[in-house]
């Protein structure tokens, strides 16, 4: 995961972003929840900023942040079924 990204997707999460981190197993529902709010509200930032840029042939494919967050939702998902804590370092 791009580093940038992954910081915004830790954030989106309720995380402070620093790294190394951690979420304990208690605490990994709450973060699951929250990231997949957050990215509903991207999701229809995005969509309204594609809109606005219909018209405009040359932009490249934009890989949503929805996409890039899937690897990160099924691990919080298979941590939250196995009560795991979630450990990251960079």
């Amino acid at each position: 995961m791009f580093g940038d990204i992954g910081l915004a997707l830790l954030k989106m999460m309720g995380h402070s972003g620093s790294v190394p981190g951690a979420i304990r197993a208690e605490d990994v529902a709450e973060a699951l929840s929250q990231l997949k709010a957050e990215l509903e509200l991207a999701a229809q930032a995005q969509a309204e900023q594609s809109n606005a840029d219909e018209n405009d042939a040359e932009l490249e494919p934009v890989i949503s942040l929805n996409t890039r967050a899937q690897p990160l939702i099924e691990l919080l998902s298979s941590a939250l079924k196995k009560q795991c804590d979630v450990m990251w370092d960079s």
